[in-house]
């Protein structure tokens, strides 16, 4: 359930700031941008990931009902290249929940994996942008949360990233990943 309790979590903050964020997306939507990203920062904080909120299509920024509902990145642990489960099983857990799913190994090169799990057709483009993205250390859903991506993602957390429903003081993982690699590049 730590899927549905950071995404609830995040809703509630973000409709919390909601006449802010409408206010500067009328004015300067860069900072309105910013403005959420901060707030899905925050919230991520507690449970000790990096959240992003996504845009990835123009005007979604405007869908203020779909706000920390679709389309965001749970970044846990950029040092980890492998599940610690087999992708099968991964894949099986996505065909349980969702029936006759397409499914399939990605970013397989330099020892590392990931899954990805469609959920909608292939866009004019023939690009498929319903999916879910599960790498080793991180999860993005581009997708509304229905309640079969809700129950995927809390399965995902919970057995695949191992997050906890704890009350996190201090730097995420992917924040000491960023220190890292900033002072190896000093």
């Amino acid at each position: 359930m730590i899927f549905t309790t950071i995404t609830k979590d995040l809703q509630k903050e973000l409709k919390s700031n909601l006449p802010q964020i409408m206010i500067l997306l009328k004015k300067q939507p860069a900072i309105a941008y910013k403005t959420i990203g901060d707030i899905g920062k925050e919230v991520g904080k507690k449970y000790n990931i990096e959240l992003l909120v996504n845009f990835p299509h123009k005007g979604k920024i405007e869908n203020f009902d779909m706000y920390g509902k679709q389309d965001l990145s749970f970044i846990v642990d950029m040092e980890k290249t492998n599940f610690p489960i087999k992708r099968d099983i991964i894949k099986e857990k996505a065909r349980e929940i969702f029936g006759d799913v397409e499914t399939e190994d990605a970013y397989m090169y330099e020892g590392k994996e990931g899954v990805k799990v469609f959920l909608g057709p292939a866009n004019e483009a023939g690009r498929k942008e319903e999916r879910i993205d599960i790498l080793p250390h991180s999860l993005h859903i581009w997708y509304e949360f229905t309640d079969k991506v809700t129950e995927f993602c809390d399965w995902l957390l919970e057995n695949v990233y191992s997050v906890k429903d704890v009350d996190h003081k201090g730097e995420t993982n992917y924040e000491k990943f960023r220190i890292k690699q900033k002072e190896e590049n000093v």
